[in-house]
């Protein structure tokens, strides 16, 4: 099966069959709760293929220069930029589009918490320039009054810290490991960076649409790796043996390529999810907000200093009139 074969068959029916269902249910008008929906979804889908090609494009030719991975030359176009053909660069634009409608479907079917509009604690004491100026005049609020939503601190410090620790152990793995840890270790030193911003960001956003998150990564990563054997068996393209852990699911599929899936439709659902719901358009709010009160507070800071500061040029000038 030629790779653009393979591309056509399983990721641009189900792509089309989406498409399908999203348009039925625009029809419908059929709403969404506590989530940006129509072009909003659209311009998110749109911003992850274009971070997607460019963040793995690096990743993509470093594995097919060393030989982790490699394609049959009689499967694909042998049109390449850099080491990597043609396809798999569609590749990366079509899961993108598949993980992202799943994505829309989901919302769409599931019954998720609406977030009030003024969810998110709007605490201005820190930034007295920005009180005095009248932006700020929410109060504590309780959790309810936050429509079921509650910022977690903890959790976003804790889960990010895990992950950089576990990113500074396969990092070391990449660069001093044994070789068969050369695939698992890069995927991993390649994949949670981005994820780090998101955590920081929202984990517990992604936490609260836990029952969004969960089944958006899960479904579309267990497709990919399944259909991934089947482009494998048809030796589209090949993995090396030295490169890998030698953990194989069914005798054919690395554990490698399952954890890149699931890497991968993380990376997507997290950012999808955190850029369209409502509580985030909150958060963005609460930093500008902050931003702009650090700013106010060194403004001031700076014309307090100004207008304390000795008149140093006039006394030099007096004393050498003088």
């Amino acid at each position: 099966m030629t790779y653009f074969g393979f591309l056509l068959r399983f990721l641009v029916v189900p792509i089309l069959i989406f498409l399908a269902v999203t348009y039925r249910d625009h029809k419908k008008n059929k709403q969404i709760t506590g989530f940006r929906n129509g072009g909003a979804v659209w311009v998110a889908i749109g911003i992850h293929i274009l971070l997607a090609v460019i963040y793995t494009t690096p990743w993509d030719n470093y594995l097919v220069a060393t030989g982790v991975w490699y394609y049959n030359p009689d499967l694909v176009t042998r049109v390449l930029i850099g080491y990597v053909p043609i396809e798999e660069y569609t590749f990366f634009i079509l899961e993108t589009i598949l993980s992202g409608l799943w994505w829309w479907f989901l919302v769409r079917q599931l019954s998720l918490t609406p977030t009030s509009p003024s969810a998110i604690l709007r605490d201005c004491r820190c930034f007295p320039g920005i009180a005095r100026q009248g932006r700020c005049a929410r109060r504590s609020q309780s959790p309810g009054e936050r429509g079921g939503f509650t910022p977690n601190k903890l959790l976003v410090y804790l889960s990010t810290c895990i992950l950089i620790f576990l990113w500074l152990f396969f990092t070391y793995l990449f660069f001093f490991g044994e070789t068969h840890w050369t695939y698992l270790s890069i995927t991993l030193f390649w994949a949670f960076p981005p994820i780090f911003v998101q955590l920081l960001f929202g984990a517990d956003i992604l936490w609260t649409y836990r029952k969004l998150v969960v089944p958006a990564i899960l479904f579309p990563a267990t497709y990919l790796s399944l259909i991934d054997m089947i482009a494998l068996k048809g030796t589209t393209w090949a993995i090396s043996h030295l490169q890998t852990t030698g953990v194989l699911f069914f005798g054919i599929l690395p554990l490698e390529e399952v954890l890149f899936f699931f890497l991968t439709n993380a990376l997507i659902t997290f950012g999808i999810t955190l850029l369209l719901a409502n509580v985030s358009q909150e958060r963005f709010a609460e930093m500008k907000i902050q931003v702009r009160g650090w700013i106010t507070s060194c403004r001031l800071q700076s014309k307090g200093a100004v207008m304390t500061s000795p008149p140093t040029r006039d006394l030099q000038h007096d004393d050498a009139d003088c």
